[in-house]
């Protein structure tokens, strides 16, 4: 049976997710509420719960997971940042946005894009999920959580309890979320940022226009 954690959306119970930052760090899988969507999370450097993230979501090693940071300053210790990709990181963070960057050896290559040693970094502007990152002290593994074989992601703390009682350590319960994917943005070419997907951030947040 999972632990479910009621927290309040603006002003998150310090001593609720200090909690569930400990059961992260026991090697946890938690559902999390974030600026986008409902996310599960664990620790960077567990190996037995990224496989159990990836069985949960029923994905396989070619498909990226985010690294969720606090702030800029943490995201630069797992990703290589040239002066004009940050530019572009300090217009679109916190915010929707995910960029996809080329990862350091901070990074377990496990976690990383088998092939193309990539990852996806992300600073969310949710005040539980900073909270959260907070209480933990280092940034965490995340993908969203759509169930296998669905498309969307989801919004229900008590049905995502309910349905995956038996595979997630916790839940965190801050309400719905806006259900709106983040904008993802491929920075590792050297010409120009590619779109991967459109989501709620918008690029001319960043002054980028794609066609």
């Amino acid at each position: 049976m999972s632990q479910y954690f009621e927290v309040h959306p603006d002003n998150p119970q310090p001593r609720l997710l200090k909690q569930a930052a400990q059961l992260l760090q026991q090697g946890g899988v938690v559902a999390i509420p974030t600026d986008s969507s409902y996310a599960l999370v664990c620790q960077l450097d567990d190996k037995s719960a990224v496989e159990q993230l990836r069985r949960i979501r029923e994905v396989d090693e070619k498909h990226h997971l985010t690294l969720l940071c606090r702030d800029l300053s943490e995201l630069a210790s797992y990703a290589r940042v040239d002066n004009k990709q940050y530019r572009l990181l300090k217009l679109g963070t916190p915010g929707p946005f995910t960029f996809i960057l080329e990862a350091t050896k901070e990074v377990p290559r496990r976690v990383s894009h088998p092939s193309r040693r990539t990852i996806g970094l992300r600073v969310p502007d949710h005040k539980v999920t900073q909270a959260l990152l907070e209480s933990h002290g280092q940034p965490l593994l995340a993908t969203t959580l759509i169930p296998p074989g669905e498309t969307d992601p989801m919004n229900d703390p008590a049905d995502i309890r309910e349905r995956f009682q038996k595979m997630l350590q916790a839940v965190v319960d801050a309400g719905a979320c806006p259900m709106q994917p983040t904008t993802v943005i491929d920075l590792t070419d050297d010409a120009e940022p590619r779109l991967v997907r459109l989501g709620s951030g918008d690029p001319s947040r960043l002054g980028l226009s794609f066609d």
